[in-house]
């Protein structure tokens, strides 16, 4: 493809009930941008399917993947995906929306968390964002986790970090993309992506979605209140 035609984002569907996959397929074959190139019904089943495609050098870009299967669930499965397989991104798609599933999603590595009553424009809107390397959280979710994350860090585990990457550290916590990052920081792309790479194993992460997280909790995104500020309540 060239730069006027650029490739379709790649997507692997994963769920373990066979309608719920032709129906996402389905939808997502009518986006001109976004093409199906594998299904799953199960985590282990996908783990596989990622390892043949990365053999024959065809990994998807992004993989939609459903949390309640067995024997391996789709939090597990997206842990071993981020682990083994870089720059493939997740998301979670669940008809579960309590806090603590959302957290170890979001803390397995993946990119967005999605209520299956969701929109279908909307599983597409999260598609091209963690393709962009963006966050996409279903808002009422949102809302709720970012409430939740307000709790203080154990101890200083930014230490390893240098001005420049705690600098994109926050923008990260903030939501900044590589491009916002680079311009933002007069910095290249290039540049940026090597920072967050820095930082992702420095803080011993798999994604930007964990560093964001991370970043909130800690208190070191961009405009979040301190510890201090928090428990006085500015």
């Amino acid at each position: 493809m060239d730069a006027d035609h650029p490739a379709p984002i790649s997507v692997v569907v994963v769920d373990d009930h066979a309608v719920v996959r032709r129906g996402l397929q389905a939808f997502l074959d009518t986006e001109p941008d976004i093409e199906v190139v594998g299904d799953a019904e199960g985590g282990a089943e996908a783990v596989a399917l990622l390892q043949q495609m990365s053999a024959e050098g065809q990994l998807p870009d992004v993989v939609l993947m459903d949390l309640e299967m067995a024997p391996v669930d789709g939090i597990a499965a997206t842990r071993r995906i981020r682990g083994a397989f870089y720059g493939v991104e997740v998301i979670a798609l669940t008809s579960f929306s309590d806090e603590d599933r959302v957290h170890a999603a979001l803390e397995s590595g993946a990119s967005g968390y999605l209520i299956k009553d969701a929109d279908a424009h909307e599983v597409a809107a999260a598609i091209r964002a963690a393709h962009r390397g963006e966050m996409q959280l279903d808002p009422a979710i949102a809302r709720r986790l970012m409430n939740s994350l307000w709790t203080e860090p154990a101890d200083d585990p930014a230490a390893d970090l240098t001005s420049r990457e705690l600098e994109v550290l926050q923008l990260i916590g903030a939501g900044a993309a590589n491009k916002a990052i680079a311009l933002r920081l007069d910095i290249s792309e290039r540049t940026a992506r090597t920072h967050v790479s820095n930082i992702l194993r420095k803080l011993g992460l798999h994604s930007r979605t964990q560093v964001a997280l991370w970043a909130v909790r800690s208190g070191l995104a961009e405009g979040a209140p301190t510890p201090d500020a928090r428990r006085r309540g500015v």
